[in-house]
């Protein structure tokens, strides 16, 4: 079903493969014709995409400008902002401004509303196009509206990802697009470039989601493309349309990938047609030659319908393997949940589900930018059409990803046929992907065709002794199961027709209600401020020796940012630092917030403080560690600059929010110490937050409530030192060493001044 390749490959007239290590032998003689591997990298898309765009001079070292950035209102106000604090005079490049994952203006008051009038007249001020709550989640009116071939687009959300549409994408934190929005480049090092070679063709029943899932299972434990480019190519990509294809790239995001791209053909080119944007177009092929740094082999024949059981999308088994192992497969799946709940007060079962020997599920739902397209609904309605969904505990909700989407829905009748079936049909937005939408009962079980499913993405409160469960699938078997009234059920065993009714793409709805200030930013319109937009706290620059006390130790072997920050309620003080930095680990490591706090009243005094009894006094818990290091290195405690760090095995997987780092920053958090980071993302926004992502491997010879010291750390950062001696204060000055890994001159000049504001500021 799915070949990794132990090595690189090369690709011959765009379809043969031909492994590396294959060259020595019966490929030689024909290789030495050839240009170098480092010659034929030079081929592929990505590179050829990202040379385009990079102003550095150096394709080893990138400096990229992108064509477009998009964001969604949790983080385009924090992202405004940021570049009004740095100078912002009007957007550079068209910005566009989309509200779909706090659309419910309920929780809070009027704080979410608030918000989207903030965006409103900054689109106004600075020139950048607005898209009111219901109308669009962000992808989809991205793939509508903003793609283009050859084209790359920076998103303040991970899932920013268009490359079926020849658009190369990157999902980032929003300092990322600070500087975008400032005219300054996103610097990284060229990436490597994996090829996906798609053959044959999509057994029926089968449906992007699957296909997307069984290679997530495949690369993501073992990070084979992790902060990769993958590129998607062969003859299994003409046997999906190109919104199975947009399905299948929208989850890439999944195996830590760093963004992705396609070949093109006539499907895409129609598509742009269908969307009056066929100058948009762009033909990529591969050439008579490309090299690949590595080659994933997808035999789409082989897929079948698939489950991602919880708490993970890479968690993943065909759903008639786990109908015929049920027991067995939730003893595995039980096993892995003891990881991520670590907390006593959650008993965790899903063998209770099972009924008659069949395994049941409480709720369905299709939604957002993986299952709100088109074709999804439609196949979904076949399978259903005749059927109802029953009057027991399972439910089934749909969401179309856009007004025009809904609308031709509604046309064709789709939409008339889910609700004859006991579906509900909401408008567009990206609640249940993260917890603000569709929350199931206490240990419910939820089957959605959406992005994640992470421990409480769907809402629920582990430390309050509430948990429920998501499982991934397509929406072709959520159908399926619903059409079998919650019992767990494969589409490939349903008698279908699929229809497969043709798009008309209606802009009306976007002509009528989305504000597009493109080129018209206008300097006299006042910016509209909720009471809950506030603005960011000061931030002081780094000190020349730190002392850090361990605010948290997590070692899980993965920690995503929906547990450094989580989402759901939370995100209604996404504008408001202070605020939101309350839940702060709060689903993970409830005490990490106080423990924080605690350690920032003593660097909150020493910034007042006349001699060292002035920060005793304020913050008593500190006296001993600062004598010692005073004592042992003769370091006046004034000059000791004093915070906290959080110890994670693995951080950063999934969401993009800068916020899982800047709310540690805004409580005094100056470092995260880690064995790797699973994101560039991630790693970036602590960066962007003046924070250091250091890096340690082996026996930690620390533990919570320790003090480290940091000695000559501005030092260290500005001299571009390898390794950096720390010491254990509390156990007898004992010595380690940390690691920062590579960072670029301007990454250190921003940790050296505390925060991205800082630096821009001067």
């Amino acid at each position: 079903m799915i070949q990794l390749f132990k090595k690189g490959a090369y690709v011959f007239n765009g379809n043969q493969v031909v492994a590396e290590e294959a060259i020595g032998t019966e490929y030689k003689k024909y290789m030495e014709q050839l240009p170098s591997a480092e010659e034929c990298k030079k081929n592929s898309l990505g590179y050829q995409i990202l040379a385009a765009h990079n102003t550095s001079g150096n394709m080893e070292q990138l400096q990229i400008k992108f064509d477009k950035l998009t964001s969604h209102d949790i983080t385009f106000v924090g992202i405004i902002q940021t570049a009004r604090a740095s100078g912002l005079e009007k957007f550079p490049v068209p910005y566009v401004l989309t509200n779909c994952h706090n659309s419910l203006c309920a929780v809070g008051g009027t704080i979410n509303e608030d918000d989207h009038m903030f965006g409103l007249s900054c689109a106004k001020k600075y020139g950048g196009v607005y898209v009111p709550p219901h109308q669009a989640v962000i992808h989809q009116f991205a793939r509508e509206m903003l793609a283009g071939g050859g084209k790359m687009i920076l998103g303040s959300d991970s899932h920013t990802r268009y490359g079926a549409l020849g658009t190369m994408a990157i999902g980032e934190g929003g300092p990322e697009l600070v500087k975008q929005l400032l005219c300054k480049t996103y610097d990284i090092k060229m990436p490597k470039i994996v090829g996906i070679h798609l053959t044959g063709k999509p057994r029926r029943g089968v449906g992007p989601q699957d296909i997307a899932l069984a290679i997530i299972g495949a690369v993501f434990a073992n990070g084979y493309v992790n902060n990769k480019v993958m590129e998607f190519f062969g003859d299994g990509v003409a046997n999906l349309t190109v919104d199975e294809r947009i399905g299948v790239d929208v989850m890439t995001t999944e195996t830590t990938c760093l963004s992705s791209i396609w070949v093109t053909d006539d499907k895409v080119k129609e598509f742009y047609e269908i969307h009056n944007r066929k100058e948009d177009f762009a033909e990529l092929t591969l050439p008579e030659v490309v090299y690949y740094d590595g080659l994933v082999e997808v035999d789409l024949s082989a897929i079948k319908p698939m489950i991602a059981m919880p708490f993970h999308p890479s968690n993943v088994y065909t759903i008639d393997e786990l109908n015929a192992n049920l027991y067995d497969i939730l003893d595995e799946v039980e096993k892995k949940a003891l990881v991520s709940l670590d907390n006593n007060n959650v008993s965790y079962t899903l063998k209770d589900k099972v009924r008659n020997g069949k395994l049941y599920v409480e709720q369905g739902v299709i939604a957002g930018c993986a299952g709100g397209g088109f074709e999804n609904i439609c196949a979904a309605a076949d399978i259903l059409r005749g059927k109802f969904i029953g009057n027991d505990e399972f439910s089934l909700s749909v969401y179309p990803a856009s007004q025009p989407v809904f609308m031709e829905l509604v046309k064709n009748g789709t939409i008339a046929d889910l609700m004859q079936t006991g579906a509900t049909v909401r408008t567009a937005f990206c609640g249940p992907c993260f917890g603000a939408g569709d929350v199931p009962s206490n240990k419910g079980l939820s089957i959605r065709h959406s992005t994640r499913n992470f421990p409480n993405r769907e809402g629920s409160k582990i430390i309050n002794g509430q948990i429920a469960s998501v499982a991934l699938m397509d929406a072709r078997s959520i159908a399926a199961t619903a059409a079998n009234q919650g019992y767990l059920t494969s589409a490939e065993h349903v008698d279908v027709e699929f229809k497969k009714p043709k798009y008309f793409f209606d802009s009306t709805i976007y002509d009528n209600r989305v504000y597009n200030g493109v080129g018209k930013a206008d300097p006299s319109v006042e910016i509209k401020f909720g009471p809950g937009i506030v603005d960011w706290p000061k931030m002081a620059a780094l000190g020349d020796n730190m002392l850090l006390q361990v605010a948290s130790v997590i070692h899980d072997p993965v920690t995503t940012t929906d547990e450094l920050i989580p989402s759901g309620e939370t995100s209604s003080y996404r504008s408001n630092p202070l605020g939101l930095a309350e839940y702060t680990l709060s689903r993970k490591d409830p005490a990490y917030v106080g423990r924080a706090k605690q350690i920032q009243k003593a660097e909150k005094a020493r910034w007042e403080a006349k001699n060292a009894e002035d920060i005793y006094a304020a913050a008593p818990e500190v006296k001993d560690a600062l004598v010692q290091v005073e004592k042992e290195f003769g370091l006046n405690p004034l000059e000791v600059e004093i915070g906290s760090l959080v110890y994670a095995t693995k951080p950063g997987d999934g969401s993009a929010r800068e916020q899982a780092a800047s709310c540690q920053k805004v409580l005094g958090g100056l470092a995260n110490i880690a064995r790797e980071y699973a994101t560039k993302r991630y790693r970036s926004n602590l960066i962007n937050w003046g924070m250091l992502p250091f890096l340690f491997d082996g026996d930690l010879p620390f533990e919570l409530n320790d003090y480290i010291l940091v000695k000559d750390i501005k030092t260290a950062v500005a001299e571009k030192k390898s390794e950096i001696e720390a010491y254990v204060v509390n156990k007898g000055m004992q010595k380690f060493t940390l690691k920062l890994g590579d960072l670029t001159d301007d990454e250190r000049e921003i940790i050296t001044k505390g925060c991205l504001i800082n630096y821009y500021r001067g």
